[in-house]
């Protein structure tokens, strides 16, 4: 009766562990393939500097880096549409990227471009919120 008891518990146990591995198995691995290619979103907030015709933004890609940066070059006149030369910044201070950016007013909102040898790296939409030009972008790849 024990070794029928004893049986019975292990062929139960088994039989949990081979549903169970499966099940965290796939969702690792789901987890892994979507830890590997991060979204090719980012958002940015640019906010007027004390000189004329300079931002700073405040940016981030898909959750997985963000820092700081100074668009230079604008317009010296209200508003944000204008051509600027932007330079981002990792957390660390370690430079990123650096593009011509070209902010124009759509209405009551912003089309943004991302350029680098004159060709669009980026685009994205924006809004103008409280502090600053709120942006919406992705990496253009077509």
């Amino acid at each position: 009766m024990r070794k029928q008891l004893f049986i019975r518990s292990l062929q139960i146990k088994l039989l949990m562990i081979a549903f169970t591995i499966p099940y965290f198995t796939n969702s690792q691995n789901a987890t892994d393939t979507n830890a590997k290619k991060p979204l090719n979103i980012g958002f940015v907030l640019y906010t007027k500097g004390n000189t004329p015709g300079t931002l700073f933004a405040r940016w981030n890609y898909a959750n997985k880096s963000s820092g700081p940066g100074l668009a230079t070059g604008g317009p010296h006149t209200d508003g944000y549409a204008g051509n600027y030369h932007v330079r981002y910044f990792y957390e660390s201070g370690k430079f990123s990227d650096e593009y011509d950016l070209v902010i124009e007013k759509a209405g009551d909102f912003y089309d943004v471009s991302w350029i680098i040898n004159e060709k669009v790296a980026a685009k994205g939409v924006g809004m103008e919120v409280s502090d600053g030009l709120a942006v919406g972008w992705r990496r253009v790849t077509d």
